[in-house]
């Protein structure tokens, strides 16, 4: 698990992407021009929440989020999302 020094404030979660697929389920190699991006990944720190809206996703949790939810940005050489809590749509 990474150790990250970053707080989100109020509803802000940061999230780790999964990494893409590289096979098909029958074995092809897919390109990397033609992976897809990944739209679930591993919880890494969460805000506080907003007055009297608590924060539902913890430290650890396994989420699906929307296709264009967030924004990428790198840390430390590894990339993350930093994302609302309501564009988060299950946890796994």
């Amino acid at each position: 698990m990474a150790d990250l020094t970053i707080r989100p404030l109020a509803d802000r979660v940061i999230v780790e992407p999964a990494a893409a697929e590289t096979k098909t389920a029958s074995g092809l190699i897919i390109p990397d021009t033609a992976q897809e991006k990944p739209q679930k990944g591993k919880v890494i720190a969460v805000g506080e929440g907003k007055k009297d809206e608590p924060m539902t996703v913890k430290v650890g949790d396994m989420v699906l989020y929307g296709k264009y939810a967030g924004t990428e940005f790198k840390y430390d050489g590894n990339d993350y999302m930093i994302m609302r809590e309501s564009d988060i749509m299950c946890i796994i």
